[in-house]
């Protein structure tokens, strides 16, 4: 089981709320760093080294990129504004994953000159990425494994994808490539999102790690590094258990001494293009209560919305709330808790047992340290939030101010706005 606590108090949540208005998301920096330490502790056996690829779309913020950075973390990028945060913050090239799909020839271009590691999605984008901008020496492939591995929820079943190669146009591709003169290869695979269950990262190492070795004995290419993709979730209710990377990386390695050591391809770098897990657990939503309403049931309404935090009106998606300052033995009601958006999937929790609030209240969402802020919007001229750094000396930094009207109408050529 997984405690959700918050790392302030009402008091010092208080004082923040006091500078930077509500809703705002707060990172807790020494718990992103300590969990980033965690995650290289586990692989640190790698022959041909480890290194995680921080899924910037995440939470696209340079701040976080740059402490991501320090501990030596590179960038998952898949467009073109997430390659220019990444180069904001010094990541040098190789440091860089360029993995997107329908991808138009000038983020290609960009990739290129910043010499990202490419990680082509089409076969057909062989041809066009060497019209366009040219083939660099290192290229990787995005393998879909079909019907061999399972997809989830939120991400699909692999068949039904839009990603990556099958498995006889991976061959092609590195044939094709190794024809035209590269010598330096890479394999990626992506097949799941928010997942749980530690042996489905080992199972997809044994399927990149078999297809390795086929490239080898069918091709004799030799790949460099092998990127097991994401999708390692995070316990977003209390009862779920967070994904033991200790056992993962155990299984891991005896895949690869079983698999890459016997084939003769050892050393091969292993990379992760994990986001959620590195930051997920470490940011908090803060809102306040503004108005508590009973019909035919009772729905708190609270100065975040949606836009703030879509995921539990687009999936259903749970995060836990707490409700700092209230005594454990509150009475309880169930409630719905809702944004003031005109749609009525605005809602934080639905039928939710919570401590009795009252209008003022504060309210804080947990886990929203990734796929929070990053997938907000402006329906109903809602406007974006702050987001604010909790740093490791318990002060604070405004990362991103929220968004103002004059912000939002911006782009209109209209007078008067």
């Amino acid at each position: 089981m997984t405690g959700k606590t918050v790392p302030l108090d009402r008091e010092q949540l208080e004082s923040i709320c006091g500078r930077y208005g509500t809703p705002f998301h707060l990172y807790d920096e020494k718990a992103i760093r300590e969990n980033a330490r965690r995650f290289y502790r586990a692989f640190d056996w790698v022959p041909g080294g480890f290194k995680n690829y921080f899924a910037v779309k995440a939470l696209p913020n340079p701040h976080i990129l740059e402490i991501l950075k320090e501990e030596g973390m590179g960038a998952d990028c898949s467009s073109m504004a997430e390659l220019l945060l990444a180069k904001a913050v010094g990541l040098p090239g190789e440091d860089i994953m360029f993995t997107s799909n329908d991808t138009p020839a000038e983020e290609f271009r960009a990739a290129r000159e910043m010499k990202a590691i490419i990680n082509l999605d089409d076969i057909s984008h062989i041809p066009f990425l060497e019209k366009e901008a040219g083939l660099p020496e290192l290229l990787c492939l995005r393998y879909n494994p079909g019907n061999l591995k399972s997809g989830n929820a939120i991400i699909g079943e692999p068949e039904d994808a839009k990603y990556g190669f099958t498995r006889s146009q991976v061959l092609e591709g590195y044939r094709t490539l190794r024809e035209k003169g590269l010598k330096r290869f890479g394999l990626h695979t992506m097949v799941a999102s928010n997942e749980l269950k530690a042996d489905y990262f080992v199972e997809t190492a044994r399927i990149l790690f078999e297809l390795a070795a086929e490239v080898f004995h069918t091709l004799g290419i030799r790949l460099e590094f092998i990127n097991l993709g994401g999708g390692i979730g995070i316990p977003y209710r209390p009862e779920q258990q967070a994904v033991d990377m200790e056992y993962v990386s155990r299984g891991i390695r005896r895949q690869y001494e079983e698999i890459i050591e016997k084939n003769g391809l050892d050393p091969v770098q292993i990379v992760f293009e994990s986001g959620r897990m590195v930051t997920g657990p470490y940011g908090y939503l803060v809102t306040r209560v503004r108005h508590i309403k009973k019909t035919y049931k009772t729905f708190v309404g609270v100065d975040a919305t949606m836009a703030n935090l879509m995921r539990p009106g687009m999936y259903g998606a749970y995060h836990h709330i707490s409700l700092p300052g209230k005594p454990a033995d509150t009475e309880k009601v169930v409630c719905d808790v809702a944004g003031s958006l005109c749609e009525n999937n605005d809602k934080f929790a639905v039928a939710r047992q919570l401590p009795e609030v009252k209008p003022g209240d504060l309210m804080v969402i947990h886990d929203t340290g990734a796929h929070g802020h990053a997938m907000g919007f402006n329906y109903n001229g809602k406007l974006r939030s702050a987001e604010v750094l909790l740093k490791e000396d318990g002060s604070t930094k405004l990362i991103r101010r929220a968004e103002t009207v004059k912000d939002l109408f911006a782009t209109l050529e209209y007078p008067g706005l």
